[in-house]
């Protein structure tokens, strides 16, 4: 009886994690049409529609960054540096190979350029740091972020028949005919096709759920939450810790390259500012992972969403709008983590499930 009642628990368990992450496809595509028939009718302006595509981003961006700190147990405050590195490649190969390919195959491959690029640098770091225990991944993703972002700030890159030319203090001499710039130093990248809008940056948010949840469930993913709640453990029974780390971390930078890719493709100029990539866009990101629930990547999609449209919607309150922000802020913060507030709804979840059983 008692082995029937563990196989029944496990099973009801197994069903409500599947139940979970459909309804986190549900709720992403259900988005998506309700925008889009919004767009058709003439509902949204042209401020909202552009910032539909940042939302989709940073909801990307955060379900990487809860890969890192909520299943593998390890902080990240430097995925801005991540995203840096997949939007400054991806947009380089699509400005070199404009004319070579047709849109859809251009970005398809600049795409998977920037996820390349940003899962090597998430593999170099990996490796000497998460061999070590503590607060050392944030100190080192921190530097890396504010490094590569004012690298490419100061970098002038360019190529003619000569070859590639790279100076990191003053603008490159080219070849008037042949010569072309890639990275013009603080004014960054032009003239990069626009290939990023609303659908497609929903099909890169489905493929990167898809990953993490399914990771998550694979045994790859239990060893590496394994690790998370418990290293010693993980360890006596013979799980290769720095392996799954680096795996995993791996994993986190390169969904925040392609978040990178959408960021670079979104817009006409791509220029390596802390507007863009500074040390405060990956406390944001966190701040989403934080307040949508640590290893919890439904309520990181959501989180990204309501609080990136919430300052733009509220933006006709004037001197109110970052009041009533932050008040959400600590709504939800006490929401997902006050101790009392989270036994009420285990409570009131019970009480549910006892009713459909009945």
């Amino acid at each position: 009886m008692k082995d029937e009642n563990k196989k029944s628990k496990m099973l009801s368990i197994v069903k409500e994690k599947k139940a979970s992450d459909i309804s986190t496809y549900i709720i992403v595509a259900t988005a998506w049409a309700v925008f889009e028939i919004l767009i058709a009718n003439g509902m949204i302006s042209s401020h909202m529609k552009g910032l539909l595509v940042p939302m989709v981003y940073y909801a990307i961006a955060a379900v990487g960054l809860n890969l890192c700190v909520g299943i593998l147990g390890e902080l990240s405050i430097g995925h801005a540096g991540f995203m840096c590195v997949g939007a400054f490649t991806s947009v380089m190969f699509s400005n070199i190979f404009a004319e070579t390919f047709p849109a859809p195959v251009r970005f398809f491959l600049a795409m998977m350029c920037g996820i390349a690029f940003a899962a090597l640098f998430g593999f170099l770091i990996g490796i000497p740091v998460l061999r070590l225990n503590g607060d050392y991944l944030a100190i080192v993703t921190l530097a890396f972020g504010e490094i590569i972002k004012n690298v490419i700030n100061a970098l002038y890159l360019g190529y003619d028949k000569e070859g590639v030319h790279a100076s990191l203090s003053a603008p490159v001499v080219l070849d008037a005919e042949t010569g072309k710039m890639l990275i013009n130093g603080p004014l960054g990248v032009t003239g990069t096709p626009r290939d990023a809008n609303f659908s497609v940056s929903i099909v890169v948010l489905l493929i990167s759920l898809f990953i993490v949840q399914n990771l998550m469930k694979s045994r790859d993913g239990r060893a590496i939450m394994a690790i998370r709640d418990n290293r010693i453990a993980a360890e006596s029974i013979g799980i290769n810790v720095t392996k799954f780390k680096i795996y995993a971390f791996t994993i986190s930078a390169a969904i925040a390259g392609a978040a990178g890719v959408l960021f670079g493709h979104s817009i006409s100029t791509l220029q390596s500012t802390s507007g863009n990539f500074g040390y405060n866009i990956s406390i944001l990101i966190l701040v989403y992972v934080v307040l949508g629930g640590i290893g919890n990547i439904k309520g990181s999609i959501i989180a990204a969403a309501v609080l990136y449209l919430l300052p733009e919607l509220l933006r006709g309150l004037s001197s109110y709008r970052m009041l009533i922000y932050s008040i959400v802020l600590i709504v939800m913060m006490l929401f997902n983590w006050a101790p009392s507030v989270r036994d009420f709804r285990s409570s009131m979840w019970m009480k549910i499930r006892r009713r459909k059983e009945n």
